[in-house]
C-alpha cells in the first residue's frame, strides 16, 4: 500500500515527502508542488549514485535529453550546505521521469503523485488542511501535544517575518536564508547549518528548533526582526540584513541572561528527533505487551 504524503516545514520553502520510506523534497513552485529529481529517481531505483543513473537515463533517451530544459527547473531547497537551487520537475514532468525508468515502483508512484496534487488541491482550497497535516506528521514522530503548540506557533511567527520580507523587497529564497542565518548567530552564536552539525542532525528532513527553549528563542529572534523591520520601516536586503541582526540580538541577550541566572545552557546537542522517536518505539513496545 502506498505511504500517503507526510509533510514538515523545513528551512524556508522545503518540504519532505515521504514515499515507502524514502524522503523526497518539494517545494511550491507557481501553486503546485515541484519535486527533487535526484531524490525522485533515488526513491524509485534505490541508486546509491542517482546523479549518475540521471546522466545515464539521458544518455540512452534522447528526447528525454532533448527536453531536459523543459522538465528540470532549478529551484532553491535546503541541503546540507544551506540553501542551493536544485533540478526540480512537478507532477507532469516527473511522470515524463518515470517513462524512462523500468521501476516496478512506478505504478505506486504515479498513485503517489495523484494523491500529492489532489491534496495540494485541496489546501488551496482550505488552506488549514496545511497545518492539519503538519500536526499530525509532528504527533505521529513522537512529538508531544506542548512543543507541537508551540512548532505551530513558530511557523506562523516565520511566516509573518517572511510576509513582511517580501512586502519591503528584502529578497528571494537565498537572501531568506542568509537573513535567517543571521538572526540565528545573533540568536545562538551558529548559523542553520552548524547548528544542525552541532546537534548531528540530517540536513534535509530533521527539525533544528529542538527544545522549549530553542523554540521559544528562536522565535523571539524573528518576532523581533518583525517587529524591527515594520517600525523602522525597512527597505531592500542591506536593511533587512541589518534588522535580522538587531532582532537575532534581542533573543540572544535574554538566552545568555537566563543561562546566567539558571546556571543551565539552553543551546544542546541533543537530539530531540532521536528521543521522540525512541518514545514513540517504546510505546509501541508496550501496546504490543499489553494485548
Amino acid at each position: 500500500m502506498v505511504k500517503l504524503i507526510n509533510e514538515v516545514n523545513m528551512q524556508e520553502t522545503t518540504r519532505i515527502a515521504i514515499f515507502k520510506g524514502k524522503e523526497i523534497r518539494k517545494t511550491i513552485h507557481k501553486n503546485e508542488w515541484w519535486f527533487v529529481i535526484v531524490d525522485v529517481v533515488s526513491a524509485l531505483t534505490d541508486s546509491v549514485q542517482p546523479d549518475g543513473y540521471i546522466k545515464d537515463m539521458r544518455r540512452r533517451d534522447p528526447e528525454i535529453s532533448k527536453g531536459w530544459g523543459q522538465i528540470a527547473t532549478p529551484l532553491a531547497m535546503s541541503t546540507s550546505g544551506g540553501m542551493q537551487k536544485l533540478n526540480c520537475a512537478n507532477t507532469e514532468g516527473i511522470f515524463r521521469i518515470i517513462q524512462s525508468i523500468p521501476s516496478p515502483k512506478a505504478e505506486p508512484f504515479k498513485r503517489w503523485l495523484a494523491r500529492v496534487g489532489y491534496e495540494r488541491v485541496q489546501e488551496i482550497e482550505d488552506p488549514e488542511l496545511a497545518t492539519k497535516r503538519t500536526r499530525a506528521l509532528y504527533k505521529a514522530k513522537g512529538y508531544p501535544d506542548a512543543w507541537i503548540e508551540k512548532r505551530m506557533r513558530g511557523i506562523e511567527i516565520r511566516e509573518t517575518l517572511t510576509d513582511e520580507w517580501k512586502k519591503r523587497q528584502v529578497g528571494k529564497d537565498k537572501d531568506y536564508a542568509i537573513l535567517t542565518a543571521e538572526i540565528s548567530k545573533a540568536t545562538f552564536g551558529m548559523t542553520p547549518s552548524e547548528y544542525k552539525k552541532f546537534k548531528s542532525l540530517n540536513m534535509t528532513g530533521e527539525s533544528l528548533r529542538s527544545n522549549d527553549l530553542e523554540l521559544i528563542f528562536s522565535m523571539l529572534g524573528e518576532a523581533a526582526t518583525t517587529e524591527i523591520t515594520k517600525n523602522k520601516n525597512v527597505e531592500g536586503f542591506d536593511e533587512g540584513k541589518k534588522a535580522a541582526q538587531e532582532g537575532g540580538a534581542v533573543a540572544g541577550r535574554a538566552r545568555r541572561d537566563l543561562e546566567t541566572k539558571s546556571g543551565r545552557r539552553v543551546i544542546t546537542s541533543e537530539n530531540y528527533v532521536e528521543r521522540a522517536e525512541s518514545v514513540k518505539r517504546l510505546g509501541k513496545k508496550k501496546s504490543k505487551q499489553e494485548n
